[in-house]
């Protein structure tokens, strides 16, 4: 059996966290550092083999890597644009040893604009042909609102141009705020413009300002849910089933949302049902200890407000309305895996800083 072992070799060891990738790649790190240097087979030999080990820590990390000098590799970890996903790659780049001629990144770093040039589909992307202006409106003072004007533009190859600048604005602004501060973006050509224009390059400073001043007025804002009212709807499906939903009406009447901007959508689908198509007694039981438990690790002391829930379609949904975006995503990470066996819990953070998704709660 051992003589087998010696042919057919030992499988890795599995990842079960940062601590076991990183003791995995030192034990490569060499071999990597060669490969990269010498920008030969650099998919085959690094690449195709750190890919999987990146899955076994947490999907959805991404990697760029390059020479940063020299006699130092940067890898680069990225979400690529998804927002559950940074707190994972903060945290696993924070956890990194410190290696010789290796240099660890978390999240695309910012760039001085003037080296910044992305070709993407054929189109060319810089400070020579980008420049914005802000929309205000005065029923939502604190989104940042933004009009690309690309002077390339045209209208049917619009999808390929917004992501052609989304890329140039994770290089430019850096990929945290490129992703966090932007509520709202369009992009159009230079013919359909009726405001003044702002070169790109002060995009940087107009957000940080406004970043700022949203800061300053709403540091330290805290809503207490105790003596809220409460709200039940109940409706039907287009299929004929029934929609119950449990609101929060008083927090959709307070007039500071936007310093909770991020919203939480957690789903969790269940099967068994009685005849009016919700879930028996035994499941709603469930769901509600699960709610209980993401309610204990969310409090709104410290900034995350239960706005309710909604039963339908054998699914049950919980909405969240979060000061941050990083403790959702890994109070949720734990939970799937806790209940993994019983329910295959998912959800979604996004920013909503007028909570416009529950806009249909709200009395008319």
């Amino acid at each position: 059996m051992s003589f087998l072992k010696n042919i057919l070799g030992k499988k890795d060891t599995p990842i079960n966290s940062s601590s076991d990738f990183w003791n995995w790649f030192l034990k490569n790190e060499k071999e990597f550092f060669k490969i990269v240097q010498s920008r030969k087979n650099i998919n085959t030999d690094f690449f195709d083999k750190l890919a999987p080990k990146l899955n076994e820590v947490h999907s959805g990390i991404y990697f760029l890597t390059g020479m940063f000098d020299d006699q130092t590799v940067e890898l680069i970890l990225t979400p690529d644009g998804a927002i559950k996903n940074i707190y994972v790659i903060e945290e696993l780049v924070n956890n990194a040893p410190q290696i010789k001629g290796w240099k660890f990144t978390a999240l695309k770093p910012a760039s001085n604009i003037k080296d910044v040039s992305i070709n993407y589909e054929d189109y060319e992307f810089k400070k020579e042909n980008l420049k914005f202006y802000p929309n205000l409106d005065k029923n939502y003072p604190d989104e940042i609102d933004l009009t690309i004007i690309y002077d390339h533009f045209t209208e049917e190859k619009k999808g390929i141009l917004a992501n052609g600048i989304y890329i140039f604005l994770d290089n430019y602004l850096g990929e945290l705020h490129s992703v966090t501060l932007i509520d709202n973006m369009r992009v159009i050509g230079n013919n359909e413009v009726a405001e003044e224009l702002i070169p790109i390059e002060k995009l940087k400073n107009y957000l940080i300002w406004r970043e700022k001043e949203f800061i300053e007025k709403y540091e330290g804002t805290r809503h207490n849910t105790e003596h809220d009212g409460y709200a039940s709807f109940e409706g039907k499906t287009k299929e004929g089933g029934i929609v119950l939903a449990v609101i929060n009406t008083t927090l959709l009447q307070w007039d500071k949302k936007a310093s909770h901007p991020w919203i939480l959508i957690v789903g969790i689908p269940y099967e068994e049902t009685d005849e009016s198509g919700l879930p028996d007694n035994e499941t709603y039981k469930r769901l509600d200890e699960i709610e209980d438990e993401i309610t204990l690790s969310l409090t709104d002391a410290d900034g995350y407000l239960n706005v309710g829930r909604e039963t339908a379609n054998n699914k049950r949904e919980i909405f969240f309305a979060c000061k941050d975006f990083r403790k959702p995503p890994k109070v949720l990470d734990a939970l799937i895996k806790k209940h993994n066996k019983t329910f295959e819990i998912n959800y979604e953070i996004y920013k909503d800083k007028y909570w416009k998704s529950f806009r249909h709660y709200e009395p008319k």
